[in-house]
């Protein structure tokens, strides 16, 4: 059997590879992080294209495609972190179409799939008066929010029901905004539940794009910067990271393929579905953070400075690390989930 992409799919990730290698040059990509602005022009182009609506269904307006084309998408956006608000679009998307009435689906779901209309997703608290999230990356000019509260319930807010304030956020390549509001309830228990672990396939996959760029930079750094006469990544200390940095890497990437797959593959994937988005979850989130911290390491001191390019993948990596509940939120899930296995096994 064979576990790799498919032509189809590879054409997606060569064409997606190739258009954000000239579009989201990291200098254009600074040039809009340093004004805390999407980029408009790439957004309207990749709209054209068609890759926000993916993975919504066709009698939606999408392009009927799934989660592996979507996780495809995620990673080379990632890996470019080009500054558009695809990945905040696609998770409200995916969250309204799995989970949403058919009203919200009517409402919202074509415009998404069109790039017409933006959405961000946060996480957030619950209160007599509504919901509150402080901090919702790519908030800051999004036309809808789903906002979820600890993956237990979840509401959907357009933006002139909803209170909006300008948030500070460390990626500002993603525009931050706090939101909280009254809320239109949205979906509820399993229903809830697998929407969300499609989510999580879709973040888990912008972290393996960040995180494979950041081990790129960083080979591509200690190969080229010398001491003493040696190239730094010759030395036994400077290899071994780079190489722990691979094995998160592909670790990670490897839990997404799973994961994807499982949400793509019907009744067959869907009881491995919670398992396997809480595993790509837990081992992207710890990736992202290990992964970025060791190549700004790895840069010496240049790494710590605001004209090296590697911190804005440090930024991007902590954010994605901890949307939708962090590394150890998952493990605790599947923690859970092996315990009910156990349970169930045991003979009455």
């Amino acid at each position: 059997m064979d576990f790799g992409l498919s032509d189809d799919q590879r054409d997606i990730q060569r064409t997606a590879r190739e258009l954000l290698a000239s579009r989201a040059a990291p200098e254009r990509v600074r040039e809009h992080a340093e004004a805390a602005r999407t980029d408009a022009a790439l957004w309207r182009e990749l709209s054209e294209l068609g890759w926000p609506g993916i993975a919504v269904a066709e009698a939606h307006g999408g392009q009927g495609l799934g989660s592996v084309e979507l996780a495809i998408l995620c990673e080379e956006l990632g890996r470019s972190l080009a500054p558009v608000p695809f990945l905040p679009s696609v998770l409200t998307a995916t969250l309204i179409e799995h989970a949403g009435s058919p009203e919200q689906r009517e409402r919202w779901l074509g415009g998404l799939a069109s790039g017409e209309l933006t959405g961000a997703v946060g996480d957030a608290g619950r209160d007599g008066s509504g919901w509150d999230a402080p901090l919702v990356a790519g908030g800051a000019g999004a036309d809808v929010f789903v906002l979820v509260d600890d993956g237990a319930a979840a509401c959907v807010l357009a933006r002139d029901e909803a209170e909006v304030t300008d948030a500070a956020s460390i990626d500002s390549t993603r525009p931050a905004a706090g939101v909280s509001g009254a809320g239109e309830p949205l979906g509820a228990g399993g229903e809830l539940a697998a929407a969300l672990d499609r989510a999580l396939t879709a973040v888990a996959a912008e972290l393996v794009g960040v995180c494979d760029r950041a081990l790129e930079m960083t080979v591509a750094y200690v190969k080229e910067r010398h001491q003493f006469g040696t190239p730094v990544g010759a030395y036994q200390a400077v290899s071994h990271r780079c190489a722990q940095m691979l094995l998160d890497t592909e670790g990670a990437r490897v839990a997404v393929s799973f994961a994807a797959w499982a949400a793509d593959a019907g009744a067959g994937g869907e009881g491995v579905l919670p398992e396997a988005a809480a595993m790509a979850k837990a081992a992207a989130s710890d990736a992202g953070r290990d992964v970025t911290a060791a190549a700004i390491q790895l840069h010496g001191g240049i790494g710590f400075t605001w004209e090296a390019d590697v911190h804005w993948f440090y930024k991007r990596a902590q954010l994605d690390a901890a949307l939708l509940g962090g590394a150890r939120t998952h493990r605790a899930r599947l923690a859970r989930i092996a315990a009910a296995r156990a349970t169930s096994a045991v003979p009455a």
